[in-house]
């Protein structure tokens, strides 16, 4: 399990971060001996099948060692790292690798105890270090960078091969012509410092279960109806798995308020409200939390017995590496739940509100009419009673008149 660092202050939604594609070759290709070549995705055979070469981010004398090479495309930075084994597999030194400009070189860096070596440059780098010429077409931008070995002389030979790691990052124009202003997503972010990468966390709520249109205002929603939550690593996108650990709903923006109510809809990352059920982020992805880089659940809407009745959504999470599916899964089967003390916030927190109940206007009860208009009635054939009465007594008083005369 990776643990997070401090939270730094929320981010503002932008361009960058919708992308990010970033992808890398390179072009040593390590030899093996055809007859250990038999991990097509590891090793690839000659079309005369009398050789053969590593795939892409293999080496080793059996093409079964995996560099790990990782392109981060970052909202103000791009970064490669790949792993120091495979740079001394080839016997290359790490004041020998360098971008286009020799004086941006790379540095070691240790993650998760593995020693890997990382080029990373900053945006206003990027053309001083010998970025190429950015591409443009109508939709994206793409930055491109190489990073490179010098030949390793001995005496007037060259024996060792020269490392070039090709690597592009892609991001996307926004261009909106049909409005006058961009419409955004209502959601709550946060990134976590991960060794020497970060990661881009967000929280959003939907209007239905196909996750495709987000509220963007505080949302308002009738009681029992479902609430739809999707929790996603934006950045870097479909790396790192995300488990919910713990989310609950309060009263107040402050995830911990001493004051007020709250509900805990999520525990130990099990569910703790028998509403609460996970969705499939995609077709073909786990449908567990921890299983993706996306979690997505749903619970249906409540209030508090007393005001004020708007609701905050507040979940701790926590990263996995790619492989780390069975750590990172919760057994809910043998975990004992218990209600959670209040104490400081996890530096890993996300927080979404207000989330207001909606109050339906509902049609006068039909009691009432039922109950006036017999009222009515009875008035109405009490006042003609009453005429009828008082017609008949001055007729028979007429009447007696005339008998006297």
């Amino acid at each position: 399990m990776i643990q997070t660092g401090s939270k730094l202050p929320l981010m503002q939604l932008s361009v960058l971060l919708l992308l990010l594609l970033g992808f890398t070759r390179h072009r040593v290709e390590g030899i093996c001996s055809v007859e250990n070549c038999t991990d097509s995705a590891a090793c690839v055979l000659s079309q005369d099948q009398r050789s053969c070469k590593c795939a892409v981010g293999y080496y080793g004398d059996h093409c079964d060692k995996n560099a790990h090479i990782k392109v981060t495309c970052g909202k103000n930075y791009i970064s490669i790292v790949a792993m120091e084994d495979f740079f001394k597999y080839h016997n290359v030194p790490l004041e020998s690798l360098h971008l286009p400009n020799k004086s941006c070189g790379a540095r070691r860096t240790v993650m998760n105890g593995v020693p890997f070596y990382m080029s990373r440059i900053s945006k206003e780098e990027y053309v001083p270090c010998g970025g190429k010429p950015l591409e443009r077409n109508l939709t994206h931008i793409s930055y491109s960078l190489s990073l490179l070995s010098d030949p390793q002389v001995i005496g007037n030979i060259i024996r060792n091969p020269v490392i070039m790691l090709d690597y592009k990052c892609s991001y996307p124009y926004i261009r909106k012509i049909s409005l006058p202003f961009a419409i955004f997503p209502f959601f709550s972010e946060t990134v976590l410092q991960i060794d020497e990468l970060e990661a881009t966390i967000q929280m959003i709520l939907y209007t239905d279960e196909s996750y495709t249109e987000a509220y963007s205002s505080a949302p308002s929603i009738e009681l029992r109806n479902k609430v739809y939550v999707e929790v996603r690593v934006t950045e870097p996108a479909d790396y790192f798995l995300l488990r919910l650990d713990k989310c609950w709903a309060n009263q107040f923006p402050q995830p911990n308020a001493a004051e007020g109510s709250f509900h805990n809809l999520l525990l130990n990352g099990c569910v703790n409200d028998l509403t609460v059920s996970f969705l499939n982020a995609s077709a073909g992805r786990s449908v567990h939390n921890g299983g993706s880089s996306v979690v997505r659940y749903s619970f249906d809407m409540f209030r508090f017995t007393v005001e004020p009745h708007d609701l905050y959504l507040h979940c701790t999470v926590q990263l996995c590496e790619p492989d780390d599916h069975e750590s990172c899964r919760p057994n809910c089967n043998s975990i004992s739940k218990r209600e959670a003390v209040r104490g400081d916030p996890a530096p890993n927190l996300l927080t979404y509100g207000p989330i207001r109940i909606e109050i339906p206007e509902r049609p006068r009860s039909s009691v009432l009419t039922n109950v006036v208009l017999p009222v009515t009635a009875v008035g109405a054939l009490c006042f003609f009673l009453i005429v009828l009465v008082a017609v008949a007594k001055a007729g028979s008083r007429r009447l007696r008149r005339k008998e006297e005369q």
